[in-house]
């Protein structure tokens, strides 16, 4: 089982948007930082990203997706009325990909930012570090089934 950690602020797109979504389905669009491209395209089909809800008060963890579909081409590059709208990406060679993920679960508590201080070193988690701004990082496989049964117990 692999781990990705999926931020966005909840007034953009919240874990409940997510369920909400036709098919509980949405693609991860509009991500503009090589490093988040780069994550999203080593992820695979059955990849589990935990939904972290940032720019709130507090923030944290919410819920879990699971990746349905890699490899897409991000369509917001292309879209002059986007914000995420890339002028220099080009239809035979674009810029930005990206993946589809599917609503799994939300969490009956938040796991929020302090918890996770308390649980993880910073080197465990990217969103830990001083100031990690990724909105799509990587979580070892061991740190994210530490990380689901937490999500899990502290929900009992």
């Amino acid at each position: 089982m692999t781990f990705l950690l999926l931020k966005s602020e909840p007034a953009a797109y919240s874990i409940d948007d997510l369920r909400s979504a036709k098919g509980k389905t949405t693609v991860w669009d509009g991500v503009r930082n090589y490093q988040a491209r780069n994550t999203m395209l080593d992820a695979a089909i059955g990849d589990y990203a935990f939904f972290y809800h940032s720019n709130c008060k507090p923030p944290g963890i919410v819920g879990l997706c699971q990746v349905t579909a890699v490899g897409l081409v991000d369509p917001t590059q292309f879209d002059p009325t986007s914000k995420y709208f890339d002028p220099t990406s080009k239809q035979n060679d674009p810029r930005w990909h990206t993946i589809k993920v599917k609503y799994v679960e939300t969490f009956d508590e938040m796991v929020t930012l302090d918890q996770l201080r308390e649980s993880f070193a910073t080197k465990e988690l990217l969103i830990l570090q001083k100031g990690s701004r990724l909105s799509v990082t990587p979580i070892d496989d061991v740190v994210g089934a530490k990380l689901l049964k937490l999500a899990r117990s502290t929900n009992k």
